[in-house]
């Protein structure tokens, strides 16, 4: 089974984690499952950026962001050249991911899911 190794982050996840997910999962998805609250103020579905991620290692073993999160990502803080939605981001069966949740999003307001 595929893992995602979260890396520290001081509000949701400040010891770090590795969580093993099911192929095929987005990586919002399976974050949620984990107990790690990443904001997702559009619930999945490619209309915001507040589950922005960085991929810092798989990056290459997801597949190509479609135009749509493409146009979306231009919006997101802290944008990288490994930047992606993770509701959009789908665990591959090929290989592990680390992803950085970055430190702010463009949400005013949490939105409590």
């Amino acid at each position: 089974m595929p893992q995602i190794v979260v890396l520290p982050h001081v509000e949701l996840c400040p010891e770090g984690a590795v969580l093993e997910v099911p192929t095929g999962i987005s990586v919002c998805r399976a974050l949620l499952d984990n107990g790690i609250e990443i904001e997702h103020a559009c619930e999945l579905s490619c209309a915001c950026t507040t589950c922005h991620v960085i991929v810092r290692e798989g990056f290459e073993t997801l597949a190509p962001a479609e135009d749509e999160e493409e146009d979306l990502l231009d919006k997101a803080w802290g944008l990288e050249p490994t930047s992606r939605l993770s509701c959009q981001a789908l665990v591959p069966a090929d290989g592990d991911l680390v992803v950085e949740i970055p430190k702010y999003t463009i949400n005013h307001a949490k939105e409590n899911h």
